[in-house]
């Protein structure tokens, strides 16, 4: 869910946190007092677009941050992150951030990681559906609706294994493309893997070897002057008149003479017997070491040959000596396939001839299971409209069949879908995205969200003016969708309609004010008698009657719920 949305220099907002509740969250306030600040804030954050010109007035830049409660972190959402090498989620908190300015800076981030406004807008995606004017209308595109209509008749599994069918076969072409050339591009291209495969075999690489060969030139090109101060250790330790031999024997006659007039100090002695034999061997280490050491110019002209080879090698064929490897290993294939390119076309086009067969038997299942769930999903919908005001109006999902296996399939299918609607008799139904009012789109939108609330997977739905132009019976039809939909997804919706905003299980008003001569947009959650006179002004007015209609639609609206 949604718990915190920041808004900080945006339009009419100076700095604005609004901490949110689960379930259904009612938005109200005057006309022109802000709300449709907050959607479109929301829609920033989420990647939409930026119009710089609703930075406020004598700022530089504005943000919005948002923060998301995951304590069940769906597989998707982690599956983004770590696709798109965003960091997790700490304390199951998604915290999203859009900063931009009047330079024309943008920044955005996930998590704390900087990243790319299409990355956020495909997070946004997966975590809010805003639905209304100011909202990206996913509802709109043929894409979506065939998703929806795969979701409603449980079609996803089916259409994932079509896709992997799919994938698997542009792997297949690509390999088989790449064996496809005329006969001089053939010769050439054997000639310059073998010419590569050989140059790699010839040099016998291992993967960690540049580092000991780094090593071992460093010793041979400084041999001479290891052995001057190896040597110079030495006489240190054994051979001058001053040597660490000669004062240790000193101090361990010295010693001697102090346990002789005091036993107990017998540990000292002791310490310098150990610290004897620690410098016995040093001594002998360093002579081993200095014996090791190997001036020898031909092995230091070897030592460089070999260095010279792996940083030519490196240029050619990878930055490391482990990618030159695995370069040579994928050359090695390259060649055997192109040196057996009469057996290795039989094969490929053996297994695209098996895979086409597949295709056309999942893709032709595919499609007749869309054709049982349209009339399902239309008779749905339609009931949902029906409660929504639409008595007479007719829902449609048409089907058309838009490739097949001779041209680029989509991973969906063959099939494309519409969505049809239209909301009065007489009239012949249209695409959605033809609809003129946001009203009606809004509510087919709510219609569509109540059928799919068990298949739909995404966690929090707004809605904007989804009670445009409804009263009565459709106002209280659509205060319960919401509150039902409230039940299954956390659900915000900018309402003028008091029956909508009472079955609401958090209500929060957005008022605006002056504050040091600059108007200001504030928004607080409501307690309940706070909550009566709201929905009294909305209502007509603050009168006794009104406030009593007020309490009787709060009263029958939220029950047992608690309120915020």
């Amino acid at each position: 869910m949604l718990t915190t949305l920041r808004i900080k220099n945006l339009a009419l907002v100076a700095d604005l946190t609004l901490e949110l509740q689960p379930g259904y969250n009612a938005i109200t306030g005057e006309t022109g007092a802000g709300k449709s600040i907050l959607i479109g804030a929301l829609s920033l954050v989420l990647g939409e677009r930026a119009d710089r010109t609703l930075i406020r007035n004598g700022s530089d830049g504005c943000t919005v941050e948002a923060a998301f409660d995951v304590p069940r972190l769906r597989a998707p959402i982690k599956e983004f992150l770590d696709h798109n090498g965003l960091e997790p989620c700490d304390g199951h908190q998604l915290l999203l951030k859009r900063a931009f300015t009047t330079a024309g800076a943008n920044r955005q981030f996930v998590n704390g990681s900087p990243t790319t406004l299409n990355v956020l807008a495909a997070l946004g995606e997966l975590l809010v559906d805003i639905h209304g004017p100011h909202d990206h209308q996913s509802l709109l595109h043929s894409a979506r609706q065939l998703a929806i209509l795969d979701a409603f008749g449980g079609l996803d599994p089916l259409r994932e294994r079509f896709a992997n069918l799919l994938r698997r076969r542009a792997a297949l072409e690509s390999e088989k493309n790449a064996l496809i050339v005329d006969e001089k591009t053939y010769a050439q291209q054997l000639d310059l893997l073998r010419h590569q495969t050989g140059e790699i075999a010839a040099a016998r690489l291992r993967p960690d070897e540049e580092a000991e060969l780094e090593r071992q030139h460093r010793l041979a090109r400084n041999a001479a002057r290891l052995l001057e101060l190896a040597q110079t250790s030495l006489r240190q330790l054994r051979d001058d008149d001053n040597s660490l031999a000669v004062q240790a024997g000193a101090l361990g006659r010295t010693l001697q003479d102090l346990k002789r007039i005091d036993p107990e100090a017998v540990c000292l002695l002791s310490l310098h017997e150990q610290a004897v034999s620690f410098l016995r061997d040093l001594q002998s280490d360093l002579s081993h070491y200095a014996e090791r050491l190997d001036s020898d110019p031909a092995r230091l002209q070897a030592l460089e040959e070999r260095l010279n080879l792996l940083q030519s090698l490196r240029r050619k064929y990878g930055a490391t000596v482990a990618e030159v490897i695995e370069f040579g290993e994928r050359a090695r294939e390259k060649l055997e396939n192109l040196e057996h390119r009469d057996a290795e076309l039989d094969r490929l086009n053996a297994e695209l001839g098996k895979l086409k067969g597949q295709l056309e038997t999942i893709g032709e299942e595919l499609s007749a299971q869309r054709r049982k769930v349209v009339p399902k999903l239309s008779k749905a919908v339609a009931r949902q409209l029906a409660d929504l005001g639409f008595n007479q109006s007719h829902f449609d999902v048409t089907t058309a069949e838009v490739s097949n296996l001779e041209s680029p399939i989509p991973t969906s299918g063959f099939d494309q879908v519409e969505f049809q609607f239209a909301p009065n008799p007489g009239e012949p139904p249209r695409p959605l995205r033809a609809i003129a009012s946001s009203g009606e789109l809004a509510r087919v939108m709510l219609a569509l969200k109540t059928v799919l609330a068990a298949q739909d997977d995404i966690p929090v739905l707004v809605f904007d003016e989804v009670d445009a132009n409804v009263g009565g019976e459709t106002a209280r039809a659509v205060r319960d969708k919401l509150r039902r939909l409230g039940d299954q997804r956390q659900v915000l919706c900018v309402t003028h309609l008091a029956p909508v905003a009472a079955c609401a299980s958090s209500h929060y008003l957005v008022t605006k004010g002056t504050k040091l001569f600059r108007t200001v947009t504030t928004i607080r959650p409501l307690g309940k008698e706070e909550r009566v006179t709201e929905l009294a002004r909305m209502l007509g007015g603050q009168s006794e009657v009104a406030r009593r209609h007020a309490e009787a639609l709060l009263n029958e609206g939220v029950g047992t719920r608690p309120l915020a």
